[in-house]
């Protein structure tokens, strides 16, 4: 049976959907004014992989991963650049779609946008308003009382009077108490704005995340997830303020991915060790970094350098090796003997080093088969390779597409797949006319521009390094 980890118990538990057979999962997503860093790859292949392995073992999922397009640093952003928001926030959801398509993220069921959803979260300051649990402040902003909601507190652990109000709360004057949340915030000269009965103006950013959960999901669903950064405040701020609201239980399950570290150090744009996931792909194949983030426990801090990217690379390197030449099935049936590891080990709380090790010991099998010259074995080894590799959205190319990685079309001084293409037909050439001399001088050309040759009876093989 499928166990989660639940930051609110602070223990796993066995999962049971509030309907039998279907899950809702709502993700805090992008605030779209930048393109997205390592730390927000962390976050979407985390729960594709969660979507996807719930997908496999037979519930029907409903995923939702909203955007938030209104807020004080897209105003800032937008301004900076001289560009309307609409434009700037629409720029960088596409910058955003490209990246995570590139790293096999499937698309969410639904993703909304804050913008497209004043209607409930004006709704459901309202609700707060008409209970008592929200207020106007001297400055006419609308603000959540914390304190008088008496289970602040149980997500990130501690009590309300150890809990620092300076912590992404924003300034506002005439607050009952440093730490209430702003709701809605009164318009500014120059600042987009929507109408309420409270006066023209805009949400904080905790409402949003409980209105557009609420209106996709209902109420009351199963899962929500996001980074660790965000359990205080944000998601202990949308328990507060949904529970208040509705009056009974918001969320089931509370999920929270680790953080991610450059070489042990806290990411950081003032570090200067701060990487989107466009400057990553600039150099490593998507999968490489997809691996990279699946090979750690998703609740692990998550540490990036060149090291650990490169070991990623080496690791998918021997499974596509494995793989290439062979004739596999690609609607194979999943062997239980097999299989039944693998969803042991994801049953535990999605934990895929252990996945990872079953597929690491299936892909030394094939190789064994293929050495011992039992081809049929390892085609059929393979077949429940490149399965259950699905699953973690893994494995999925031809062998030689990932082999061969990015095209030396697209980098700079590199020679292009036509080029090696053309090296190594001159250097069959030059063998089979024992022409040695010519054969070894281009293997050190192609050696030299980062191409690997795999010399075997059918033939020469290349590859990037």
């Amino acid at each position: 049976m499928l166990e989660i980890y639940n930051s609110l118990s602070r223990q796993k538990e066995p999962f049971t959907p509030i309907v039998p057979g279907k899950v809702g999962i709502y993700v805090c997503g992008m605030t779209v004014y930048d393109l997205c860093h390592i730390g927000h790859a962390r976050v979407m292949v985390v729960f594709d992989l969660v979507t996807r392995y719930m997908r496999s073992r037979g519930f029907e999922v409903n995923y939702v991963r909203n955007i938030t397009d209104i807020d004080d640093k897209i105003i800032a952003r937008a301004a900076e650049n001289n560009e309307s928001i609409e434009e700037l926030t629409g720029r960088f959801i596409d910058a955003m779609h490209e990246d995570t398509d590139r790293l096999g993220v499937l698309r969410p069921d639904h993703e909304p946008r804050a913008t497209q959803h004043m209607g409930a979260i004006i709704s459901l300051i309202d609700r707060l308003m008409k209970n008592g649990f929200a207020y106007r402040t001297k400055s006419g902003d609308i603000c959540f009382r914390v304190r008088k909601f008496e289970q602040y507190g149980r997500l990130s652990g501690e009590s309300l009077d150890d809990l620092q109000a300076g912590a992404r709360v924003e300034a506002v004057s005439g607050k009952d108490d440093p730490l209430d949340f702003v709701l809605w915030k009164l318009a500014k000269p120059g600042e987009p704005s929507w109408k309420s009965e409270w006066g023209d103006g805009r949400p904080g950013w905790h409402i949003e995340c409980s209105a557009m959960s609420m209106e996709s999901l209902g109420e009351h669903f199963d899962i929500h997830g996001g980074g660790q950064d965000l359990r205080f405040p944000h998601h202990e701020n949308e328990i507060a303020q949904s529970e208040c609201a509705t009056g009974h239980t918001f969320v089931n399950l509370w999920m929270h991915n680790g953080f991610v570290r450059i070489d042990d150090e806290k990411m950081s744009k003032s570090l200067d060790n701060f990487f989107t996931i466009r400057d990553v792909l600039n150099s490593y194949h998507p999968e490489i970094l997809r691996y990279f983030i699946i090979n750690s426990h998703y609740r692990s801090p998550l540490n990036y350098s060149d090291d650990t990217l490169d070991q990623a690379k080496a690791a998918l390197e021997g499974y596509y090796l494995a793989l290439d030449g062979l004739d596999i099935d690609e609607d194979a049936e999943l062997d239980a003997e097999i299989s039944t590891p693998f969803f042991t080990a994801m049953d535990d709380d999605f934990n895929t080093p252990e996945a990872l090790s079953i597929l690491s010991a299936l892909r030394r099998d094939i190789n064994t088969a293929r050495q011992s010259g039992e081809h049929e074995k390892a085609q059929f080894l393979a077949g429940q390779l490149k399965a259950l590799g699905a699953i973690l959205g893994l494995l999925q190319l031809q062998p030689i597409e990932f082999l061969r990685g990015v095209s030396g079309d697209s980098r700079p001084g590199g020679l292009s797949d036509a080029e090696v293409d053309a090296l190594v037909n001159e250097r069959n050439q030059a063998r089979i006319e024992k022409n040695w001399a010519r054969g070894d001088e281009i293997r050190d050309i192609l050696n030299a521009a980062g191409i690997v040759l795999d010399d075997s009876a059918g033939g020469t093989r290349w590859r990037r390094a």
